[in-house]
């Protein structure tokens, strides 16, 4: 969590007081996704894969995966309402 409440620019102190818009949230779920998705690869790139290591990492980018479908959703306004 300490890896996103820094984003470099004004002050950091402020920004981790204040809620996070879902399109921050957005934002990290998408950074979360794409670390992972670089994980598996480099996993894949070793000889020996730990299986159980690699099915874990692809569950959890599965769930994130699922996750932003969801934020984005919401974000989007149903036009059939």
């Amino acid at each position: 969590m300490s890896e996103f409440t820094h984003n470099g620019a004004g002050s950091g102190e402020d920004a981790a007081n204040e809620p996070l818009t879902p399109a921050m949230r957005l934002l990290q779920l998408q950074t979360r996704h794409r670390v992972l998705d670089s994980r598996i690869a480099e996993l894949y790139s070793f000889p020996y894969q730990n299986q159980i290591l690699l099915q874990r990492l692809k569950k959890e980018k599965l769930r994130l995966k699922d996750a932003i479908e969801r934020l984005k959703d919401d974000m989007i306004p149903d036009l059939n309402a």
